[in-house]
């Protein structure tokens, strides 16, 4: 299936919040899973958002280090996962939407350097060999550096920006410099600001994929854990959550299918017999 990168700037545009918004909203045919790996090299913001620091730091990448190192990194990424079905509030199919804690201190990403690429690797076994789909967080730095690869070996690469001036300005360079390193990157918008998709596209100059209210109560209860109003899965916020999750499977696909060498391959024979 799919494997999304989001990825942030500075001006705090809500990458996290964003991911979970779209974890829990995501469409699932069954036998299907979903997959939201925290690879912020700032470190996991759900752990102590969402899950009010319940489960302290049994679970995340910092364990995967440990066992790259054992050669037993498989076994250890499933075991790893959260299961966050039914954390929006409704009955939930037992383990179909499952979180991949970041690290809980920003000084243990010095040790992850080998995982990054084992992620991706099996980031890409997973989304190909199992059905499942994968929504990798970046926060705001993580499309650089070590963990770049997993940018790289993205389906898709989305830049979550606000329609503010200040986020816009900010999203400008990390824009560019990720068109450059992944190609075809797109934007996810926080309507928080006055500029309406069509700005914000001629501005960053690449296209705008899907829009998000800007709901500071709702975003509340996916960012901090805070107690959910009625509704909440009717909600603004999760509505249009859903809506931008087929937006970002559909990009995904696309550009999947045009990166194929067995799409170019067949594309170049009809080429061929046309001349």
């Amino acid at each position: 299936m799919a494997v999304i990168a989001l990825a942030g700037c500075s001006g705090a545009p809500g990458v996290t919040t964003s991911a979970v918004a779209l974890l829990l909203s995501w469409p699932l045919e069954a036998g299907r899973r979903m997959i939201l790996a925290e690879c912020d090299p700032d470190g996991s913001a759900v752990l102590h958002g969402l899950l009010q620091g319940t489960l302290g730091d049994r679970y995340g990448l910092r364990n995967l280090s440990v066992a790259a190192r054992k050669g037993e990194f498989s076994d250890a990424f499933w075991r790893q996962l959260i299961d966050l079905s039914g954390e929006d509030g409704r009955a939930a199919s037992p383990r179909d939407r499952l979180l991949l804690p970041g690290i809980t201190d920003p000084a243990q990403a010095a040790s992850l350097g080998p995982v990054w690429k084992l992620l991706a690797l099996m980031f890409r076994g997973i989304a190909a060999e199992s059905g499942h789909d994968v929504l990798i967080d970046l926060g705001r730095r993580g499309a650089y550096g070590p963990c770049g690869i997993l940018a790289e070996q993205a389906d898709t690469v989305v830049v979550v920006v606000r329609n503010t001036l200040r986020c816009l300005q900010a999203a400008e360079g990390r824009v560019r410099a990720l068109e450059e390193r992944v190609g075809d990157v797109g934007v996810l918008v926080i309507s928080e600001g006055p500029y309406p998709a069509g700005e914000v596209q001629r501005v960053l100059q690449v296209p705008v994929i899907a829009t998000l209210p800007y709901a500071p109560d709702d975003a509340r209860v996916l960012s901090d854990g805070a107690e959910q109003p009625r509704r909440f899965t009717r909600s603004p916020l999760m509505t249009a959550a859903r809506t931008g999750s087929t937006l970002l499977l559909q990009r995904a696909a696309s550009r999947r299918a045009r990166l194929d060498p067995r799409n170019m391959r067949a594309a170049g024979g009809e080429v061929s017999r046309a001349r």
